[in-house]
């Protein structure tokens, strides 16, 4: 489990439980559960505006391999 004192908004950050990733180096897309009932996503940034994709002020889009997606589902989520 890996944990931060505070997030960038002065909030506690979460605990986080690594349920898949692509290398083992902490560094490639990661998939994480939080001990807040969230999913956290570690992935590479996309420009949303050149995708065509409307994102709110505090979101941020990001790309990761799909099998990414299907290491995490023999997880348990």
């Amino acid at each position: 489990m890996t944990s931060v004192d505070n997030d960038a908004n002065g909030a506690a950050a979460p605990t986080l439980e690594l349920l898949a990733t692509t290398c083992s180096s902490g560094t490639c897309p990661t998939i994480f559960r939080s001990d807040r009932g969230t999913i956290l996503i570690q992935g590479y940034a996309v420009d949303a505006r050149r995708a065509g994709v409307n994102l709110a002020p505090d979101e941020l889009l990001v790309e990761i391999p799909s099998e990414l997606l299907a290491a995490v589902r023999t997880a348990e989520v």
